[in-house]
C-alpha cells in the first residue's frame, strides 16, 4: 500500500496534510478507500474553532461526507463486501438503547459519537469504520455524486417529517446543498407547487433543475405568506425559521434544520398555536432517512452530482477553505479528492 495521507485539524486553525497508517479493520468492521469527501459548514466550524466541545474532539481528521470502496473487512464481517461501493452513516450509535430500538439511531442515548467530529473522518486516502454503518450503492454509482448522500440522509429525515403528499403547495427555504436536496425529494410527490426562497435570484436555474417551480427571493415571500401545506426550513440563518412559518398556510406543517446565532429572531408562541402549525425539527439521520436517500440515489430520484459546483486535490484543502470564504455567490458542494 502506497504512502497514505489525512487531512489533520490539530486544534482551531491548524490545518495539515499528514502522513497516514490506515487502521486494519478489527472484528465487525471494514476498510474503506475514499474515492471523494465534501465539505459542509460544519467542518468548517470544526476549523473555526465554533462547533460546540461536546460535539468535537481535537486532533481530528474531519469529514463526514464521503463516498469510497471496501478494500478490506475484519473477522464477522460477509465477505461478499469487498469491492463494493459504499457511503456510511456517521453516528456511532449503540443500537441498545431506548432511542436506537425506536429507530432513532441519531438520538442513542449512550452519548455523541460520529464520524469526522470525534471519531476519525474521511478526509483521508482510507477509512476504517463499524461495517454496520456501510450502504451498499449499485455497481455503477457515480461515487462522485454518491459523496453527497450523507447531507441528503439529513434532508430526507426533513422531508419524511413533513409528509407530503401528491398536490400538496410546498416550499423550501434556502438553496444550498440542503435546500436543493430537498427539493428533488419533494419533487418525487408530485407537488402541485414547489417555491424555493433564496437570497440569490441568480440560484434560480439550478433549482428548477432539481424540481423546483419556481425561486423567490425574501422581499417577495410577502406575496406568498400563508400560502403552503408544508415548508422546510434549510438555510439556518437568522429569520429563516420565522420565515417558514410565516409561509405556511393555517394548520400547516414546518420542519426546521438549521442552527442560527442566539440573536435570531424566532416564531413565537403565538404564530404557531394561533395557526395551529404542526413544527417539526430534525438533528441528523437515522438509519431510516439513510435508507431512504440511498435508494432515492439508486433508483434515479436523488441526483446529488448536480450540485458538486467544485473538486479540489486532498492536498490542497486549504484552497478548499479559500474557495468557501472568497466564493460563496458560485459555490454549492465542493468535494475533496484523494
Amino acid at each position: 500500500m502506497a504512502q497514505a495521507r489525512a487531512v489533520l485539524i490539530k486544534a482551531p486553525h491548524r490545518l495539515d496534510v499528514v502522513p497516514d497508517q490506515p487502521r486494519r479493520p478489527e472484528a465487525g468492521e471494514a476498510l474503506v478507500r475514499i474515492a471523494w469527501a465534501g465539505i459542509c459548514g460544519s467542518d468548517r466550524e470544526v476549523l473555526a474553532g465554533h462547533r460546540p466541545a461536546q460535539y468535537v474532539s481535537y486532533p481530528l481528521v474531519p469529514g463526514h461526507e464521503w463516498s469510497g470502496t471496501v478494500v478490506e473487512v475484519g473477522p464477522g464481517v460477509p465477505a461478499d463486501l469487498l469491492g463494493r461501493k459504499v457511503v456510511g452513516e456517521g453516528f456511532r450509535s449503540c443500537l441498545r438503547c431506548a432511542a436506537c430500538r425506536r429507530g432513532e439511531t441519531n438520538l442513542c442515548d449512550a452519548g455523541y459519537q460520529e464520524t469526522g467530529f470525534t471519531e476519525p473522518g474521511a478526509w483521508a486516502d482510507y477509512l476504517t469504520l463499524p461495517a454496520r454503518l456501510l450502504h451498499v450503492l449499485p455497481a455503477d454509482a457515480d461515487l462522485r455524486a454518491a459523496a453527497v448522500l450523507e447531507p441528503a440522509a439529513c434532508i430526507a429525515s426533513a422531508c419524511l417529517r413533513a409528509a407530503t403528499v401528491p398536490g400538496e403547495r410546498v416550499a423550501v427555504v434556502g438553496a444550498g446543498t440542503l435546500g436543493l436536496l430537498a427539493v428533488q425529494l419533494l419533487a418525487a410527490a408530485s407537488p402541485s407547487e414547489l417555491v424555493v426562497v433564496h437570497t440569490r435570484a441568480a440560484r434560480e436555474g439550478l433549482a428548477v433543475e432539481c424540481g423546483a417551480t419556481a425561486l423567490v427571493t425574501p422581499d417577495r415571500v410577502g406575496e406568498l405568506a400563508g400560502r403552503f401545506d408544508a415548508v422546510i426550513e434549510a438555510a439556518g440563518a437568522p429569520g429563516t425559521a420565522r420565515l417558514a412559518t410565516t409561509l405556511a398556510r393555517r394548520g400547516g406543517r414546518v420542519v426546521l434544520t438549521g442552527l442560527t446565532t442566539a440573536d435570531d429572531d424566532p416564531p413565537t408562541p403565538a404564530d404557531i398555536v394561533l395557526n395551529e402549525l404542526t413544527l417539526y425539527s430534525v438533528f441528523g439521520a437515522s438509519s431510516g432517512a439513510w435508507q431512504h436517500a440511498v435508494r432515492a440515489f439508486a433508483s434515479g430520484v436523488l441526483r446529488p452530482g448536480l450540485l458538486v459546483t467544485h473538486e479540489i486535490a486532498l492536498d490542497d484543502v486549504a484552497e478548499a477553505f479559500r474557495v468557501l470564504d472568497e466564493e460563496r455567490d458560485s459555490v454549492v458542494k465542493v468535494l475533496l479528492k484523494p
